[in-house]
């Protein structure tokens, strides 16, 4: 786990609910307990902050730093896509967004992918991305922010054969690999859950302990929003292991939810604001993790 996807996994998790700022003194205690040294945390936050995502704020001697607006505005679409457990319901429609942006702004081009995929859009052809999710103000944002409406084609449309919509799905995304990699993540963790849930019981755990699991378990769950297009339910396989995956980890995440943020709140305290913690935050009533059935 390198240090930058960490620093992201513990503001998405932690900082951005306590006022969406922290001592970097704070910040370099909590990834010791996960191995990595002062001049690694440094390091990647000063990459972060020149790529965007953070920004420094001096108080006396020491640096605080917090999300910038986009930072924010991405950990707040990760988490909604990470503990959200019921998927949309599907209007029968089509997103297709189709692009002919020249080579000369080939970096361009390759930052607009990065960002369908993360949407969770598919390719039928290199230029062609669809999607059976509502995400059209994401598309308008995203010609937006890269000025390329000279350039983009934007349908809403459904599919009249001649063959099935799974047809499409095939074509655009691996759901094979996906699935099998859900299955990795059961078979991982679905023992682990037993085990720390029994520790948890006896007082075998420390808070420690949970904060480090309640973060890698996170850590390892939000590589989905990279390769899940979060499709409807009518659109997956029969046998579909992300519902599971998904039931599993919300569990997991609760039973290690309150210790965790003990020990949290314990680094957080010495040298942040307290009082800046989102008032209607509460680990285990997180609205969307309610959502399930």
């Amino acid at each position: 786990m390198n240090t930058r996807s960490m620093i992201f996994t513990l503001y998405g998790d932690y900082i951005r609910h306590y006022g969406n700022k922290i001592w970097i003194g704070s910040l370099i205690r909590l990834l010791k307990e996960f191995g990595h040294n002062e001049q690694a945390v440094r390091a990647a936050i000063s990459r972060m902050s020149k790529q965007g995502w953070l920004k420094a704020e001096k108080q006396g001697n020491k640096s605080y730093y917090s999300l910038t607006d986009i930072g924010l505005k991405r950990m707040e679409e990760a988490g909604n896509r990470i503990f959200k457990l019921n998927r949309e319901t599907w209007d029968g429609k089509w997103r297709m967004l189709f692009y002919t942006i020249p080579e000369e702004k080939r970096n361009l081009r390759d930052e607009l992918r990065k960002e369908l995929v993360w949407s969770g859009f598919g390719t039928m052809t290199n230029s062609l991305w669809i999607s059976p999710n509502q995400l059209d103000e994401k598309v308008y944002s995203l010609i937006e922010k890269y000025e390329i409406e000279e350039y983009v084609d934007f349908f809403i449309a459904s599919y009249d054969g001649p063959h099935e919509n799974q047809r499409l799905v095939e074509n655009s995304w691996d759901i094979g690999e996906i699935n099998e990699k859900y299955n990795e993540f059961i078979a991982h963790y679905s023992q682990k859950f037993i085990i720390d849930k029994n520790k948890i019981k006896s007082g075998a755990m420390s808070d420690a302990e949970c904060f480090v699991e309640r973060t890698k378990l996170v850590h390892e769950y939000r590589k989905f929003l990279f390769i899940d297009p979060g499709l409807p339910e009518e659109l997956l396989p029969e046998k579909w292991y992300g519902s599971y995956a998904g039931s599993l980890f919300s569990d997991y995440y609760k039973e290690l939810a309150e210790p965790a943020n003990r020990f949290f709140e314990q680094v957080f305290s010495d040298g942040n604001e307290m009082t800046l913690k989102d008032k209607g935050y509460d680990v285990l009533s997180h609205p969307l993790m309610l959502d399930k059935e």
